[in-house]
């Protein structure tokens, strides 16, 4: 396997229009010179206006898709993204607990475009994978869910993230794209206690559909790789600026990134 890429299965839902889910993050894995490899979770009729709808996938299907690749190729890391429901969470969480490398949980609950891509019951099965996961890549909105808070203020951003890291042992990435102010701000907290924080300026832009799926796809990616976790979170923010940067301006509303402009980095 001398000079293999890095086998990546993503697990998600498909956007029709490209922008995110399962393929924003073939694009991110491929660019980043890994071997992308796909279950999906749900069929998304989708572009930069919103979700029209939405075809959850049998969970049997699903972990028949996961058993293919990992039962052959195999996979070095695993990204998670949109589940579709409960039952596919919790299926999901008993078959990868075993599982030996990285795991990247994004706890997709509401598209770019404001559109719900997660039930209740789909968020509360959310535990179990935080559970198995090497680091949950939650937003201020979904760090706000998952902790039972209201909202999330600057202020809050590390004693959520530090209840979260600490109750299922994992390395929390709080996205700040949702804050205030001309800086965007990303924090991660260890189950120990470590924190690293991870600044730029803010782009001002409508197109960033697909962020979140593009950075935990990246940073699946350089965990495959091998690179340290504060190292592969900081590539991995590098890989979706110039991303956003690149965005070709797609659409009416929440365009895509530019994923075909960005080649690999570090």
């Amino acid at each position: 396997m001398s000079g293999a890429p890095p086998r990546i299965l993503t697990i998600a839902g498909s956007d029709s229009s490209g922008g995110a889910g399962i393929q924003a993050d073939i694009k991110t894995i491929t660019m980043l010179g890994g071997y992308a490899m796909s279950a999906i979770t749900a069929v998304t009729a989708q572009n930069t206006r919103g979700v029209q709808g939405v075809e959850v996938m049998h969970p049997e299907l699903v972990m028949d898709q996961i058993e293919s690749c990992l039962g052959d190729i195999g996979a070095d890391a695993i990204k998670i993204g949109m589940l579709g429901s409960p039952q596919i969470a919790m299926q999901l969480a008993e078959r990868l607990d075993t599982f030996a490398g990285p795991i990247v949980f994004d706890p997709v609950m509401v598209a770019t475009s404001g559109s719900e891509l997660a039930s209740e019951a789909t968020i509360g099965a959310f535990g179990a994978l935080m559970e198995i996961a090497t680091i949950v890549t939650p937003n201020l909105p979904e760090l706000a869910a998952l902790t039972g808070r209201e909202n999330i203020g600057d202020e809050d951003v590390f004693d959520a993230a530090r209840e979260l890291a600490e109750k299922y042992d994992t390395v929390v990435l709080a996205k700040g794209g949702h804050g205030e102010g001309d800086e965007v701000l990303d924090r991660a907290v260890s189950s120990t206690g470590k924190v690293a924080s991870f600044g730029h300026h803010r782009i001002d832009t409508r197109h960033t559909h697909g962020t979140g799926c593009t950075l935990s796809a990246a940073l699946a990616t350089f965990l495959a790789y091998g690179q340290p976790t504060t190292h592969a979170i900081r590539l991995a923010r590098g890989f979706v600026y110039a991303a956003i940067e690149n965005a070709p301006e797609f659409g009416e509303g929440s365009g895509p990134l530019g994923h075909q402009a960005v080649r690999k980095l570090g």
